[in-house]
């Protein structure tokens, strides 16, 4: 616990030292404010869940019911939806269960809007149409269902409650010999749940943009896919006006925008790509260079939003994304490589730097094989397509492997995840993003365990991947002005910004709920505090068991399920 309140002391004084460059209460035109809201996160209880959950996801997604003041929380462990009682935030108590087998293999998200709770639920078979099932939210009985697309992953009600919007992300089987099309359905509930219809939105309108599409950055890439089935949405954002939502491609470094009305995809933009190499974008590239070494390196860094997060400035909607990144990588068929072993272009520029791809420098850091190509290799073939190319008898992903790394060369390399998190316009235009803020920061308050995973307590093992790993992100209006939360998956904690002038975000906090101290079998008997932040949600003041707004936050490692106070300290400018 000592080491708690160190980071947060250490943390609350990274922000008063920044307070000049805050906005204030105006909130309109980006110009100093005369005064500022100062907000700081303390563990108020938690849930752990039952069994033996170490590393089994037991504590997901996370959805708030303000009227009955309950927490339903994603157990993939159990294949339920745990209903926990916050009444008192200091002691959540677990009240029942729904029991997801019931009506499919798996819940995957949940949401809750009035009475209504929604559940994400995929099929026994993952590449067949799931559906969203609805409970009441007090009895919990069922109230409907409906049809959606392949592998439901995500639920989220517009803000009028009038319709519920899935992003069915459609991923191939292990072997890659069946591929979904990706899609979002739109359910309406305007006439109630016993006559709700549903519109699905797919991607094959964009099917002969293809070419164009991947000029302007978008990632098609599975072996045989056509555009529409390559897309595999992630997660969604609403509008502040309910007309539009945007939808995280992860996989595909984009997002899609969708006019909810119509019922369609109506643009797909494509993200672009981080220069590690520009100052402000460092990275820690190798868990084999002996200590932290946060540097500029000649990587391009691909977004890849998981978690995205919507809210209004001036009229207009902003979205955030948590920029995690994330590979395909399957029995079937493989993109993800170590740098150190694909071969650069003897005539290129990268080939030229002395030991560029040692595992000091960049031979560990992960990256694709699909793209930044120099020779006109095609690395998007299943083994069956390139035979036994390695003499051992077997015609499997090491061929594709084989292929790679002896007859492609690359002239640009690409790591996946910008290790940020970054704000959009409406328009798909990047305004802001933290750099190399996530990683400076956790460097400062946690050197020992920089870059550390979420199931052991080590140092600088999650630098040669994707490093801190931004994965979930919350918003929320606290005395008018907006506070983004994002979830560190892999070395744990809440980073904190207030985001209310989206071009001048600041840091507010880093607080990491976590004991390092404890072995590893102590860690992995729950006795190491929260590992793994997955999914975040925002409680109002007004909606909050205590009358102060909270954070609920669903650890996937540890399955514990811990509510934070936000505690609110009011500063006036001279």
């Amino acid at each position: 616990m000592e080491l708690r309140k160190s980071l947060l002391g250490t943390a609350i004084l990274a922000t008063v030292l920044g307070l000049a460059g805050c906005d204030g209460d105006d909130g309109t035109d980006g110009a100093p404010g005369t005064s500022q809201t100062l907000i700081e996160l303390n563990v108020v209880g938690s849930y752990q869940a039952e069994g033996e959950v170490f590393d089994e996801s037991a504590a997901e997604i996370v959805a708030h019911d303000p009227s009955n003041q309950r927490l339903f929380v994603v157990n993939a462990l159990a294949s339920t939806i745990d209903v926990l009682d916050i009444n008192d935030p200091a002691m959540p108590v677990k009240l029942s269960t729904i029991d997801a087998t019931a009506e499919g293999a798996a819940s995957n998200s949940v949401a809750v809007y009035g009475d209504l709770v929604a559940v994400a639920i995929e099929a026994e078979n993952k590449q067949a149409n799931g559906k969203v099932v609805f409970y009441n939210s007090t009895d919990l009985n069922k109230v409907g269902e409906v049809v959606v697309g392949a592998l439901p992953d995500m639920v989220t009600f517009t803000r009028d409650g009038m319709k519920v919007l899935v992003a069915n992300e459609g991923e191939p089987s292990d072997d890659y010999s069946v591929d979904p099309e990706g899609s979002v359905s739109i359910i309406d509930l305007s006439n109630g749940v016993a006559s709700a219809t549903v519109t699905t939105a797919d991607f094959t309108g964009f099917n002969a943009d293809q070419a164009d599409l991947v000029t302007a950055g978008l990632r098609v890439f599975g072996p045989g896919a056509t555009l529409a089935q390559d897309m595999e949405p992630e997660y969604i954002a609403v509008s502040i006006d309910n007309t539009k939502a945007w939808v995280a491609l992860q996989e595909n470094n984009a997002v899609a925008e969708l006019d909810i009305a119509a019922g369609e995809i109506t643009a797909i933009v494509p993200l672009g790509f981080k220069d590690h190499s520009i100052i402000g974008n460092e990275l820690d590239a190798s868990n084999r260079d002996s200590g932290i070494n946060i540097r500029n390196w000649p990587v391009k860094g691909m977004y890849m939003p998981d978690a995205i997060a919507s809210y209004g400035y001036n009229g207009k909607t902003y979205y955030i994304t948590a920029n995690e990144g994330d590979s395909r990588d399957y029995d079937g068929w493989t993109e993800e490589f170590r740098m150190g072993d694909l071969t650069l272009n003897p005539a290129g520029e990268l080939a030229a730097i002395t030991n560029l791809l040692e595992d000091e420098n960049l031979g560990r850091l992960n990256t694709t094989s699909t793209m930044g190509i120099s020779n006109g290799c095609d690395p998007s073939q299943l083994p069956a397509e390139l035979g036994d190319l390695n003499g051992d008898t077997n015609v499997d992903v090491d061929d594709v492997k084989f292929y790679v790394e002896n007859s492609c060369e690359y002239d640009t390399l690409y790591s996946y995840g910008a290790r940020s998190f970054s704000i959009w316009s409406a328009e798909g235009q990047r305004v802001f993003d933290s750099g190399s803020e996530f990683e400076r920061v956790t460097a400062s308050l946690i050197p020992d365990n920089f870059n550390g995973n979420n199931d052991e307590n080590s140092f600088d093992n999650r630098s040669d991947d994707k490093g801190p790993e931004p994965e979930a992100v919350a918003v929320g209006i606290i005395n008018g002005q907006t506070f983004a939360f994002i979830g560190l998956e892999r070395v744990g904690g809440i980073m904190v910004y207030n985001v209310t002038n989206p071009q001048n975000p600041e840091f507010v906090q880093y607080l990491n709920n976590r004991d390092f101290s404890v072995s590893q079998a102590d860690l992995e008997a729950g006795m190491a505090g929260d590992l793994g932040p997955e999914g975040l949600a925002f409680i109002s003041a007004n909606d909050s068991p205590s009358g102060k707004p909270m954070l609920a936050v669903g650890n996937e490692v540890s399955g514990t399920t811990t509510l934070y106070s936000i505690d609110v300290i009011e500063l006036t400018a001279n």
